[in-house]
């Protein structure tokens, strides 16, 4: 599945986010009150596991159980060995650095495993408007700091899957080297990360591009330095390393080496030509160098590739290709060396679409080779291994091939390939779905088979374009690039499947019918078959329906409110409408091709649209439309706006560019005039949720900033005053495609991102009423309750924690204290959203003033860091008072 994603509206950059969390602002006569205290909510993934390309898995070679892996546009992770678990690194990048969550590169200390690199950017052409940088972080990626660069970096562009670009000096740790795309060449720090500077002696910037005729840049950028890789041999711990390999996207010049150091570099004598060097991976036991080559940069494409051997002490080249050159439809590019046995060496067809990916396997430094899976009478296939995705099931797609193919597939796109330095029986690789993996892998050697499993959780990388929240059903339903989109029965879960029959590439919009939640329609891409398929139980299954002529792409969507009609404006068509589930379809007039279509929530004859600064209405079901009379709306297509459940003709839009009007408008008839919300700067997305306890207008999310301050904000006054509920630390770069409340669950909120997935919060804010807390200092509320303890990040010393206490009981509390015992010695050393004290061995957390009530059936988080040394187990017990919780 190829997964080219860019994003596609105007993304408009505030000046720069302030640090800290700046003082509320004065209330002024037009100005909305707005709170910028975050930290009052929790925030979570609607589990998926995976959903995009993993193109980088590294192992710290000095610490067990130390991995980082890195994603094309959703940022990088740490693997958690405790709960075999990814937490997400990244997702303090801000709106104005969206492009610092893909991640070209990402290098592991080893001599200091707190210390961690990446190297980040998405593109190198126009489509990001900013440079590059290196974050460097002590502490394991719980914090960063940042080096700018002078250009960028693509960790979504051609050839993304070769590297690793970034690497750190195993003897000097404070010297690190960085492979530069567009000619910018070789790059040096000897602080630790802290400044860069050009290598300038080094020879080759690089030649290859993917197609030089591409206009748009992206695939015309030279692919430039793709790895480095230091020979630790040949240095000693303080001093710098000496042999120093560098990988150049140059199929006749692939490969560079230094001797001193750095001071001087020459082409490596005698290598192979004709082919791109995707990895160069060292074997100092053994003294080889080997080379994974392909004649094109990856990951989609490739269709020669050989496997080379260099014998670093002789100079002696080996072609160790496990399969003849001219019976190759694939290149090489995964890599591996088993570091507890090395001359165990792994390699993979990264570009293998069809009919699987394959793994090779060689255990005498490749002078013969075995395959993953092999044909014994063709179609038929004998597999090494059995694949159990019972954990994601979706990734079998629902889908019945006829042999040679298998669901689930083994992989495509299979760049990152790793084996673990410290467990011969661990491997992990990435796939353009997921992270696949086994803990038996010595089962090969054996004759027996290993197991593949998912080994994703936590990982969560899909682009979100859009998003519903129906009043009945599932909670959530979701629109994704390249795996189409989830119906989520329950957002801790990972569902059994995608939307099928038909299975979209990519779904670009989908609503339901407000009076009539079990009518859903759905729009999106498919390379040949209908882009529109309906459901009439709320999403649990799916038909297709007929396209109108000439439509090439899903475009949006609109579900009359009692579900009896739709509008579809489809890219390659203009606007149409039918009756009933799109069998036949009809022109709309008066609207132009490639508007944004709404439906009103109460009146199924009322449907809205927008198009280059102006709003268009009908009241016959989308047959007619009329433009409105309204001015001063954004004058480009950056625009989202949504009618308000429950009140005919009452619609919110969000949208604009810096160079124009942008914020949120509100209007009360039909968008025949509306008015801008003063002080809401920018704003670029609109939705609705349950109103607070004691509210009467439903409450407002959007994406914005307000107050001088980029972040997601809720209402729930009807636009007067705005709280930031989300924080520094979460920021999931750019989240400007969809936001949607929850009607059922006050505070709940759903956000798009572009390669995070789905985040959802919960608030511990009671609706702005006093709850009035009891006084007594340790309160004790009667009932049943119930806590969740998730450990969320941790490192040599440190970790960090989030607990979540459910009341289980029948009724509501009016103060909490909850207080347990760590099982090894940890102490807490910060504690948010309670308070906290310790006597002895037991810690109490107690609310603070605004999360003292919590309802019966609700539940309040608190997180805190604390130290550890030795062993970093869960407490095993918890009491409210005097009364123990159940421990989920």
């Amino acid at each position: 599945m190829r997964r080219t994603r860019v994003l596609t509206v105007v993304l408009a950059l505030a000046a720069g986010l302030l640090a800290g969390t700046p003082p509320a602002l004065a209330a002024e006569p037009d100005t909305p009150r707005v709170s910028l205290a975050a930290d009052t909510y929790t925030w979570r993934n609607a589990r998926i596991d995976g959903g995009g390309f993993v193109p980088g898995i590294v192992f710290n070679r000095t610490e067990k159980n130390l991995a980082y892996a890195r994603t094309d546009i959703g940022g990088a992770y740490r693997w958690v060995e405790s709960s075999k678990s990814w937490t997400p690194l990244l997702d303090s990048v801000g709106w104005d650095d969206w492009g610092h969550t893909g991640v070209a590169s990402i290098a592991t200390d080893p001599v200091d495993p707190d210390r961690v690199y990446a190297a980040v950017g998405t593109y190198t052409n126009s489509w990001d408007p900013g440079n590059g940088a290196v974050l460097r972080s002590a502490d394991r990626g719980a914090s960063w700091r940042k080096a700018e660069l002078p250009f960028k970096l693509g960790g979504n562009m051609p050839g993304r899957g070769m590297g690793e670009r970034l690497a750190i000096d195993p003897n000097r740790n404070s010297v690190l080297y960085l492979g530069a795309p567009s000619g910018k060449g070789l790059w040096r720090s000897t602080d630790s990360g802290a400044s860069w500077s050009q290598v300038t002696n080094f020879p080759n910037v690089g030649t290859y591009v993917q197609d030089p005729s591409d206009s748009s840049g992206y695939a015309s950028d030279n692919q430039g330095i793709v790895w480095v890789t230091f020979d630790e041999s040949s240095g000693s711990a303080g001093s710098a390393t000496r042999t120093i390999y560098v990988g150049v996207a140059d199929q006749d010049n692939a490969v560079y080496r230094s001797t001193d150091a750095g001071a001087t570099w020459s082409r490596l004598a005698g290598q192979p030509t004709g082919y791109l060097a995707h990895k160069g991976v060292l074997d100092a036991e053994n003294d080889y160098l080997y080379l994974a080559y392909s004649d094109k940069g990856g990951p989609y494409d490739g269709g020669k590739g050989q496997l080379w051997r260099y014998a670093t002490a002789t100079g002696t080249w080996t072609d160790i290709s496990p399969v003849a050159e001219a019976d190759t439809y694939y290149g090489f590019s995964g890599l591996t060396v088993d570091r507890q046995h090395p001359g165990t060496v792994m390699a993979t067809a990264y570009s293998s679409w069809w009919p699987d990916t394959q793994l090779f396997r060689s255990t005498d430094s490749g002078a013969t080779w075995t395959t993953a899976w092999d044909y014994t009478s063709y179609p038929n296939r004998a597999n090494r291994y059995t694949m159990d995705v019972s954990s994601s099931p979706w990734l079998t797609w629902n889908a019945n091939p006829a042999p040679p193919e298998q669901t689930p597939k083994l992989g495509w796109m299979t760049e990152a390939l790793e084996i673990d330095p410290f467990d011969s029986d661990r491997m992990m690789y990435g796939t353009g779905a997921t992270i696949y993996g086994t803990e038996n892998l010595g089962n090969w050697d054996e004759g027996t088979r290993f197991t593949i499993k998912p080994m994703v959780r936590g990982l969560e990388e899909t682009a979100v374009n859009d998003l519903a929240s129906p009043p009945s059903g599932a909670p959530l339903l979701s629109a994704l690039g390249d795996i189409g989109g989830f119906r989520h029965t329950d957002l801790a879960e990972v569902p059994p499947m995608m939307y099928t029959q038909p299975n979209f590439t990519t779904t670009t919009s989908l609503d339901f019918a407000e009076s009539n939640p079990a009518t859903v329609v759905r729009v999106g891409h498919l390379d040949s078959g209908p882009h529109i398929a309906f459901s009439t139980d709320n999403g649990a299954n799916w038909f297709a329906g007929t396209d109108p002529s000439g439509v090439s792409g899903g475009g949006t969507v609109a579900a009359a409110a009692d579900g009896s009609r739709f509008v579809w404006s489809p890219e390659g068509a203009g606007v149409h409408y039918a009756t009933g589930f799109g069998t036949s379809w009809s022109a709309s007039s008066g609207i132009p091709a490639g508007a944004v279509v709404e439906s009103d929530r109460v009146d199924p004859e009322v449907f809205y649209g927008f198009k280059s600064g102006k709003f268009y209405a009908s009241t016959d079901g989308g047959a007619s439309f009329t433009a409105s009379a309204a001015t001063g709306l954004p004058s480009g297509d950056s625009v989202r706006f949504k009618a308000l459940p429950g009140a005919k003709g009452e619609v919110w839009l969000a949208g604009g560019a810096s160079d124009g009007a942008y914020g949120l408008w509100h209007s009360t008839d039909g968008g025949a005039s509306f008015g801008k919300l003063s002080g809401v700067e920018q704003a670029d997305t609109i939705g609705f949720g349950k109103s607070a306890p004691g509210a009467s207008y439903q409450t407002l999310y959007t994406s914005a900033k307000i107050g001088g301050v980029r972040g997601i904000f809720r209402s729930t006054d009807e636009g007067e005053s705005w709280t930031r509920i989300n924080d520094d630390a979460h920021q999931w770069g750019w989240t400007g495609a969809a936001i949607t409340g929850d009607p059922r669950v006050y505070g709940r909120v759903y956000i798009a991102t572009n390669g995070r997935g789905v985040i959802y919060g919960d608030t511990s804010d009671s609706g702005g009423t006093d709850p009035d807390p009891d006084p007594d200092p340790d309160p004790e509320p009667t009932g049943d309750c119930a806590v969740t303890y998730t450990i969320t990040n941790q490192w040599q010393g440190g970790f960090q924690a989030d607990v979540r206490l459910s009341n289980t009981g029948t009724g509501a509390w009016s103060g909490w204290a909850l207080s347990w015992s760590f099982p090894n010695g940890q102490t807490v050393s910060q504690m948010w959203n309670a308070e906290h004290s310790r006597s002895g061995s037991t810690v109490t957390a107690k609310n603070v003033g605004w999360n003292a009530h919590v309802a019966a059936g609700s539940s309040v988080g608190f997180g805190f860091t604390g130290d550890w040394s030795g062993t970093n187990g869960r407490p095993a017990a918890f009491k409210l008072g005097d009364r123990s919780c159940t421990v989920n």
